[in-house]
């Protein structure tokens, strides 16, 4: 056992414990890995045969890096362990008994899109309306209801709300379905086998019997049926051990459950608990200044990480003016520390709350001809819907465009299938038009039956109208104009998914982008735009080996670590989020602080803006309340010359808070969209415009929605604007 002396003496404690429940509490930078992938040596050098563990992982990368370490160590016998993810070894198990379930074991495995498609034709079936209950936001509450080891039966006895009353039925006829198809999905993966062992206690005791050590990794992100099977496995010998930290519970979003981490030495009450405290990742002073912001939290299992690393530089605290100016001091810092500390693009990631914010950092990286590689999502203008709108205004740009016509003509959905855009296509060739003009003609088209033909001429005219608009609204207008008249937040509003929150911060990121570009670059800049978003969907992606900076959400990049970290949009309403401080979740988004804070190595810089733009509205933001709990001797913060306050201070203060709090950093999009008669704007008036800024109304034309005024503004001069749209108010 000569490998046990790369072990620091904790390490070795947890690795050598006794046979019985163990919880081993596993801090950041820590040796985690290390540990778990010891202690099946140790167990095996000890006379536990391979085949009588099961280890268990969230990722498949975990586990060929644990089965690697071990393959080193101990040879081919690592082949032999039951190891892999939750889904991967619990699907092995049910490929045997299957049967007994009333499957074959040849079952299918759908995946969310296939169980999306069953759902979508279930609810036809049922007459369910997909505009009232959307098919996503079905599927996600089956899911949970999964999670939590409720079945059909158990969901409709429990279902008090509308929505629940209604989905019952449909979850019914969903396993239903399922089974008919001999076909499971996901989460009866892990469903599936709880069933199994409640009606089969022989086939319980068989696996009981082969799997008498369980180990796990990141305990603290199982969900409620996660926490059951393993306890039932563990059942009988009791040999569960359990690693993780649970200030790094970051998925509640996803059904984990913190309680199963705190609450184990409740489950076992002879449970041993070794704490691993030794951080050997990161410089003193982020270790401490991350310490100092999870103590704050109060449902946590108290721990002191330490290090004998050096203290290294404080942690950086960087004001920025706004997005714009974040993303150029983001590069900044980059180039400083690549001259300062000799340091390559791969030692640096970027780390951001939500994947609308990539967008003005990937356009200040690429302006500054860095290159990045986006880990855990995709590239801004990659993103479905963002091509999806971006096809739109390129439409309306060059109406000869046919395929972006083609991408959009039935976004959202109009029931204009492959069978209608193939004749569209046949009459636009026979005839020598454009794809366009045969929609304009389609009551000339005879295949095309007349319901079908009134969507297509409807779309039509949707594309004609923001063609004769371009040449009387700015780019950011007319963008705001056309996903409001495709009513494309409300539709994702709908689906009340992550997924969908995501995609209408994008929309409004979009937004926010053309109007900056719009006041940057003068008049008619929506051609520009394009060209340049063109650009960027050609060279954002990168090789993830190649020497590029890495780009993520706070969430991904949990298990990684980097030289250099700097934290984007450290700001109320962002991290935390705002979803967040109306549910009071603030204590998983101080977690996620924290999980991003001690994935640095060496350097550590976090950025704030003053403004944002959210939605085409340049917005005043608050500083992170995170901020304040850093212990102020492991700080060091830089304003922007910009934002300076008048006394000239460059040391540490707290920002002033606004007197009336701004609580909305994501833009109400209803009230965006909407004029207010209220207003009572007039000529001669002096207005204020997010974007434009200071200007006098020179003449008022229309009427109700479709009024527009003629500003005369300081910056750019005079601009037409449809008060629906232009944010006007008195200055």
């Amino acid at each position: 056992m000569r490998f046990l002396k790369d072990l620091n003496p904790v390490q070795r404690e947890a690795v050598e414990t006794g046979d019985g429940p163990v919880l081993i509490v596993a801090g950041a930078g820590s040796g985690k890995t290390r540990v778990l992938t010891y202690r099946i040596v140790y167990l095996l050098h000890s006379g536990v045969q391979p085949w009588n563990m099961l280890a268990l992982t969230f990722t498949n990368k975990a586990a060929r890096e644990m089965q690697d370490r071990i393959r080193l160590l101990v040879g081919d016998e690592a082949d032999r362990i039951w190891m892999g993810t939750f889904h991967s070894m619990f699907s092995r198990i049910l490929r045997r008994e299957a049967d007994k379930l009333g499957y074959s074991r040849n079952f299918s495995i759908y995946d969310a899109d296939d169980s999306l498609g069953l759902i979508k034709s279930l609810m036809n079936a049922q007459n369910m309306n997909a505009d009232q209950f959307a098919p996503r936001a079905v599927r996600n509450r089956i899911s949970r209801a999964k999670n939590a080891v409720q079945g059909p039966e158990e969901f409709s006895r429990a279902a008090v709300d509308f929505l629940d009353q209604k989905i019952a039925p449909l979850y019914h006829a969903y396993q239903e379905q399922l089974r008919g198809n001999n076909a499971m999905d996901f989460d009866d993966l892990i469903m599936q086998p709880i069933v199994l062992f409640e009606r089969h206690p022989d086939v319980l005791e068989k696996y009981q019997e082969r799997f008498r050590h369980i180990l796990i990794d990141e305990y603290q992100d199982t969900n409620r049926a996660q926490y059951l099977l393993v306890n039932t496995l563990a059942a009988k010998y009791r040999n569960i051990y359990a690693v993780g930290d649970d200030a790094q519970s970051i998925y509640a979003f996803r059904g984990a459950d913190i309680r199963n981490i705190l609450d184990f030495r409740n489950d076992y009450k002879n449970a041993r608990l070794v704490r691993l405290e030794q951080n050997y990742r990161s410089t003193g002073h982020i270790l401490a200044g991350a310490d100092a912001v999870i103590r704050r939290n109060k449902d946590q299992i108290a721990k002191k990480l330490w290090t004998e690393n050096p203290e290294g530089n404080p942690i950086t605290i960087v004001e920025c003016l706004d997005e714009s100016d974040e993303a150029m001091k983001i590069v900044h810092l980059i180039q400083e520390q690549c001259r300062k500390h000799k340091f390559q693009l791969h030692d640096f990631a970027v780390l951001y709350r939500i994947n609308a914010q990539s967008r003005a950092i990937e356009d200040g990286l690429r302006r500054a001809g860095i290159p990045y590689v986006i880990v855990g999502g995709t590239a801004f203008y990659q993103r479905k819907e963002i091509k999806d709108i971006l096809a739109y205004l390129r439409l309306i740009v060059n109406p000869a465009d046919n395929e972006s016509l083609l991408r959009i003509l039935n976004v959202p959905a109009r029931g204009i299938g492959a069978t209608t855009q193939k004749r569209l296509k046949d009459f636009a060739a026979e005839n020598g038009i454009s794809l366009l003009e045969a929609i304009r003609r389609v009551n000339e088209i005879w295949s095309i039956n007349a319901g079908i033909a009134g969507r297509v001429a409807q779309f039509g005219r949707l594309i004609t109208k923001y063609i004769a608009l371009r040449s009387e609204m700015s780019a950011g207008e007319l963008a705001r104009s056309l996903v409001d008249g495709l009513e494309l937040i409300p539709l994702l509003k709908m689906d009340g998914t992550p997924e969908s929150q995501a995609r209408i911060e994008n929309i409004q990121e979009l937004l926010s982008a053309i109007t900056d570009y719009d006041a940057r670059e003068g008049d008619d800049t929506l051609d520009s735009f394009l060209a340049e978003a063109s650009l960027v969907a050609e060279i954002d992606m990168y090789d993830s080996n190649s020497n590029a900076v890495t780009l993520m959400t706070l969430h991904a990049a949990k298990g990684l670590e980097f030289p250099s970290i700097i934290i984007a949009g450290v700001e109320e309403g962002l991290l935390p989020s705002n979803m967040s401080r109306q549910n009071d979740e603030i204590e998983e988004e101080r977690r996620l602080f924290y999980v991003g804070m001690t994935r640095a190595q060496r350097e550590l810089h976090i950025t704030r803006a003053r403004y944002r733009m959210v939605y085409g509205e340049r917005l005043e933001q608050i500083p992170s309340r995170f901020l304040e709990e850093i212990d102020e001797e492991h700080v060091r913060t830089i304003f922007s010359t910009r934002t300076r306050s008048r006394n000239g201070n460059q040391g540490r203060r707290k920002p002033a808070r606004p007197q009336r709090a701004n609580t909305r950093s994501q833009y109400d999009q209803e009230t965006a969209s909407s004029y207010s008669q209220e207003a009572e704007i007039y000529v001669g008036q002096d207005v204020y415009h997010p974007t434009f800024g200071r200007g006098r109304v020179v003449t008022l034309k229309g009427t109700g929605v479709n009024m527009r005024a003629d500003v005369d503004f300081d910056s750019v001069g005079k601009k037409t604007l449809v008060l629906r749209y232009a944010g006007l108010r008195p200055a």
